[in-house]
């Protein structure tokens, strides 16, 4: 693994995924329910431009698509999940959660089938992939990977 860009904060990670998906007409990620749902909706901000969709716990046939609505990025109606891109999301990773690395593999290359350039991107917090050792699994192109610091003030 090489480290190709640093940077800090949420537009670090935002900057750094749009850069990683120029080109892609559509993106698909993939995470838990809730836990990962916001996050795709928050990278989803930056290519809204893009078609993109959502699949919840590796269940490719109940994909949904993710729109820009007044309220900001949403959920949609079923939709195709086959992109150019698969995001895997860091909570897929979470042993609690119960999925498999292997698993993870498999949906990742159904959503990629017929794609001529696919890419998985892994999108995470505190090496999650690597320390779940996903990446021994999964042929990741790129890994964004971020660690939060967290403080609470009493004023």
């Amino acid at each position: 693994m090489t480290i190709i860009n640093t940077s800090q904060g949420v537009g670090g990670i935002l900057n750094s995924f749009r850069s990683l998906v120029e080109g892609a007409k559509k993106i698909t990620f993939v995470g838990t329910p809730g836990f990962c749902t916001p996050f795709a909706e928050l990278l989803g901000f930056v290519v809204r431009d893009r078609e993109l969709a959502f699949v919840s716990s590796l269940d490719f046939e109940k994909a949904r698509s993710i729109f820009m609505d007044y309220e900001g990025m949403q959920l949609g109606e079923l939709t195709d999940a086959h992109a150019d891109i698969v995001v895997l999301l860091g909570g897929l990773s979470m042993s609690k959660i119960g999925i498999s690395p292997e698993n993870a593999k498999e949906v990742a290359a159904e959503i990629l089938e017929g794609s001529e350039k696919g890419r998985i991107i892994g999108v995470c917090f505190q090496s999650a992939f690597t320390q779940q050792k996903w990446d021994e699994v999964i042929n990741f192109d790129y890994i964004i990977n971020s660690d939060l610091a967290v403080e609470v003030l009493e004023i």
